[in-house]
């Protein structure tokens, strides 16, 4: 059993992604900062709870963004028992698409 304390999380990574101001810079920034393995799960885990949000079913989650159940599961437990953050998200996605129209 591990015994030593959690290191607390640091804001300063956070920080710097709010620093960003376009879309560009902040694929830029999350190319150098993680593996393609890293982005493409973060990637596929996004896609999966914008399906989620949609209502779509696990199998066709699964043909949409080939994710496997297990996270596909995983996302659906986030979104629904999560801290919000995916809900955010998609809130401030809508307003910004009700803006422009």
């Amino acid at each position: 059993m591990n015994k030593l304390p959690k290191k607390p999380r640091s804001e300063d990574m956070y920080k710097a992604i709010l620093t960003l101001g376009s879309v560009e810079e902040c694929m830029k920034f999350f190319d150098d900062l993680c593996t393609v393995s890293e982005l493409m799960a973060m990637e596929q885990r996004y896609q999966v709870a914008v399906c989620l949000s949609k209502g779509m079913i696990y199998n066709d989650i699964l043909a949409e963004t080939g994710a496997s159940s297990a996270t596909i599961s995983r996302v659906n437990r986030s979104l629904q028992y999560g801290k919000g953050g995916y809900e955010i998200v998609f809130s401030r996605l809508e307003q910004e698409k009700d803006g422009e129209k």
